[in-house]
């Protein structure tokens, strides 16, 4: 198998965790599933709940909120499939780290080994720039660096889907 790699954009609740995980159920390789989120508070603690419930038992699952890079180097390999859960969490979780300059250390990094990834690799994130700019700065940051590093990484991937209402929308690629 050749490397795929496939980018998910949408909203809240548009259905694109679900699609992802679907696609990767549906490429019939072992699946390593990378959580990002953090349980910071109780309706995070839901949420994770609600996406454990609906992983597959034999999926393996990473939680790692800030080294994907090293992660993604760990685990990538032909005939198998990772899925990241999702970016703009990590994106998250760098931004607001305490050590400021592990946001361009591991941003850089993960670009860096995005290209020579092996295997099928299935990437989630939150698109947030189709609305009002936000009045902070650091939510401003972090709309503008998700919509950098979306930029990039859609330059890299095979299929780019942008999903809403749990429809996937095709921007890049193949149609599922």
């Amino acid at each position: 198998m050749t490397s795929t790699q496939v980018l998910i954009l949408g909203g809240v609740r548009s259905g694109k965790s679900r699609l992802a995980e679907r696609l990767a159920t549906e490429s019939r390789l072992p699946v390593t599933y990378i959580a990002t989120a953090t349980i910071e508070d109780e309706e995070m603690r839901e949420r994770i709940a609600a996406h454990r419930v609906r992983r597959p038992d034999h999926w393996q699952v990473i939680e790692e909120p800030l080294q994907l890079a090293s992660v993604l180097s760990q685990h990538a390999e032909s005939e198998h499939c990772l899925l990241v859960d999702c970016l703009t969490l990590w994106l998250t979780n760098l931004l607001t780290h305490p050590d400021t300059s592990r946001f361009d250390i591991e941003r850089s990094a993960f670009l860096e080994v995005l290209p020579r990834l092996g295997g099928k690799l299935i990437l989630v994130s939150n698109e947030t720039n189709m609305g009002v700019t936000p009045m902070g700065e650091l939510s401003r940051r972090y709309c503008d660096e998700a919509g950098k590093l979306h930029q990039e990484i859609a330059h890299h991937c095979d299929q780019v889907i942008l999903t809403v209402a749990g429809l996937p929308l095709m921007l890049k690629g193949e149609r599922v």
